[in-house]
C-alpha cells in the first residue's frame, strides 16, 4: 500500500533559509520539500507539500484533502496560536494529524506555548529542526500503517 501524506506549511515558512537563522537554520523550504520527496520514495509514501501565508488558503487545503489522504502534517507557524478557523478545520479531518514545529515553542516567548492544534493533532513534534519533517513522515506512516492491521 502506498501511503499518501499530506504537509501543509503555514505563514513565513517559505523565508526559511533566510529569516532568524539562529532559530531555524539555513536550510530552505525547497530544500525540506526535496528531502521529504527523497525519503518518502524509499518508504513507498506519496506525498504532497503545500505552503501557504493566507490563512484561508490553509483551510481550503484542509478541507480539501478529506477523502484523498491517509494522513496529515501540519507546521501551522504562527496560525498555531491564533487561528480557530485551521483548528475546526482539522477538527473535521477523520486521518491523523501530526503538528509540527521546527523550533520547540515551549522555550520560546510565552504567547507561543498555546497552541490551538495541539488537542487535534494525533502527535506533536517540535524542537528537532527540520529533522522533524522526517520524524513526522516516519511517525505518521506508522500510525497509518498500525490503524490498517
Amino acid at each position: 500500500m502506498k501511503y499518501k501524506i499530506i504537509i501543509i506549511n503555514g505563514p513565513n515558512l517559505n523565508l526559511l533559509g533566510e529569516r532568524e537563522k539562529e532559530k531555524y537554520g539555513n536550510v530552505t523550504l525547497k530544500q525540506i520539500e526535496k528531502e521529504c520527496k527523497n525519503f518518502a520514495k524509499k518508504e513507498n509514501i506519496q506525498i504532497t507539500f503545500k505552503q501557504s501565508n493566507i490563512e484561508g488558503k490553509i483551510v481550503d487545503c484542509i478541507q480539501d484533502c478529506r477523502k484523498k489522504f491517509h494522513g496529515l502534517i501540519i507546521n501551522a507557524a504562527g496560525y498555531t496560536h491564533t487561528s480557530v478557523s485551521i483548528r475546526d478545520a482539522l477538527m473535521i479531518l477523520t486521518i491523523p494529524i501530526i503538528e509540527l514545529h521546527i523550533t520547540n515553542i515551549y522555550t520560546r516567548e510565552e504567547f507561543r506555548h498555546k497552541s490551538l492544534i495541539s488537542k487535534v493533532a494525533r502527535s506533536i513534534i517540535c524542537g528537532f529542526g527540520t529533522q522533524g519533517y522526517i520524524l513526522a513522515l516516519q511517525g505518521l506512516k506508522e500510525i497509518i500503517k498500525n490503524e490498517n492491521r
